[in-house]
C-alpha cells in the first residue's frame, strides 16, 4: 500500500515510515520545505498556493504534523501556533482529500489527536465516550478532530489518535526525562500523585498500523496503555531502568512549576486516567501494557 504521511520527521512519523517500509509499503512524505528525495512531496497547508497534495495512488494518509506542545512556553503567540498547526492544517488536508475525484485519493485518513480532549479528570477513569474537558488543550483537540469533517463527509474513513505520553528513545517526553533520570536526579512534579496516561512508541506504531488496516475502524481511539501510572511511579520506573536510586523526596513544587513554565505546566500536573477501551474492543493487544517493561525495551533501542 502507498501511504502519505505528514509530520514524518518527528518521533512517531519517523518510526511509522520505517515500519511501513520494512514491510514493503511505499511511503510518501508530505513536507513543508523543498523536497530532498524522491519519496518527498512539498505541501504547506498554510501557503496561499497550497493546492492539493500529490497523493495519487495512496490508499491512506496519516496526518501527524503539529507544533510541539512542550517545546516552548505557552505565550499567546505560541498558543496560536499550536492551534493553527493542528486545526488549520487538518482542515486544509481534509478539504483537499475530499475534493479529489472518487477513487483517486486515500480511502482512510488517520489523524493525530491527543488525550488533552479530556482535560484534568482528577485521576478518574475515562474512555472515548467521555465528554470533552475544559481548558486550552481540550478546546484545541475538539476543534482539531472536527477539522477532519470534510474528509468524513466525503466518505473517507477517519480515525483520530488520542495519544497519551509516547515513550520512545530519542524524542518526545522520554528524551526530556531520561537525562536527569540517568543521574538519579529526575524529580517528582508537584506531589507526584497525578495520573499520567502513556504508551510505548512500539505500541503507538502498532496501533496506528492496526487502525490503518482495520476496515470500519473510525472515530476516536485512545492510544494509551491499559495501565496508567502516577508521576511518582513513572519517575521511580525511570530511575530503576537506569539502575539509579530513587529519591522520593526530590520534587519540584507545583507553585515553582507554574512560575517557571506558566500555563504549559498543566502538561505535567494534569491528572487523567485514560483507558484504550475502543482499541481493546477492536481486538488490539498491547506488547507493553506495563510501564517498567516498556521503558526497558524502548531505552534499549
Amino acid at each position: 500500500m502507498k501511504v502519505a504521511i505528514t509530520g514524518s520527521s518527528g518521533l512517531i512519523g519517523t518510526a511509522l515510515a520505517a515500519s511501513l517500509r520494512a514491510d514493503g509499503h511505499q511511503v510518501v512524505r508530505l513536507v513543508r520545505r523543498p523536497p530532498r528525495g524522491p519519496d518527498e512531496v512539498r505541501w504547506d497547508p498554510r501557503a496561499a498556493d497550497a493546492g492539493d497534495p500529490a497523493v495519487d495512488g495512496a490508499g491512506a494518509c496519516v496526518h501527524l504534523a503539529g507544533a510541539g506542545v512542550g517545546d516552548h512556553r505557552w505565550t499567546r503567540r505560541y498558543k496560536a501556533e499550536i492551534r493553527a498547526s493542528r486545526v488549520l492544517a487538518t482542515r486544509a488536508l481534509a478539504t483537499a482529500l475530499a475534493a479529489r475525484p472518487k477513487g483517486q485519493g486515500p480511502r482512510v485518513l488517520i489523524a493525530a489527536s491527543a488525550i488533552g480532549w479530556y482535560g484534568d479528570t482528577g485521576g478518574r477513569e475515562v474512555a472515548e465516550d467521555a465528554p470533552a474537558g475544559k481548558g486550552f488543550l481540550a478546546r484545541v483537540v475538539q476543534d482539531w478532530e472536527a477539522a477532519a469533517d470534510p474528509a468524513r463527509q466525503a466518505g473517507i474513513r477517519v480515525a483520530h489518535l488520542r495519544s497519551g505520553l509516547v515513550l520512545g528513545k530519542g524524542g518526545g517526553v522520554l528524551a526530556r526525562l531520561a537525562m536527569p533520570a540517568r543521574f538519579g536526579l529526575l524529580p517528582r512534579f508537584g506531589d507526584g500523585s497525578q495520573v499520567m496516561s502513556w504508551i510505548s512508541l512500539t505500541d503507538q506504531i502498532r496501533a496506528i498500523r492496526f487502525l490503518l488496516e482495520a476496515d470500519g475502524a473510525s472515530g476516536s481511539f485512545n492510544l494509551t496503555a491499559p495501565n496508567p501510572v502516577t508521576n511518582s511511579e513513572l519517575t521511580a520506573a525511570l530511575h530503576k531502568a537506569f539502575g539509579r536510586p530513587d529519591f522520593s523526596w526530590l520534587r519540584v513544587p507545583e507553585p515553582v512549576l507554574r512560575l517557571g513554565l506558566g500555563e504549559m505546566s498543566s502538561e505535567l500536573l494534569t491528572s487523567a486516567r485514560v483507558l484504550p477501551a475502543r482499541l481493546a474492543q477492536a481486538g488490539f493487544v498491547f506488547e507493553y501494557p506495563k510501564v517498567a517493561a516498556a521503558l526497558t525495551a524502548e531505552l534499549k533501542r
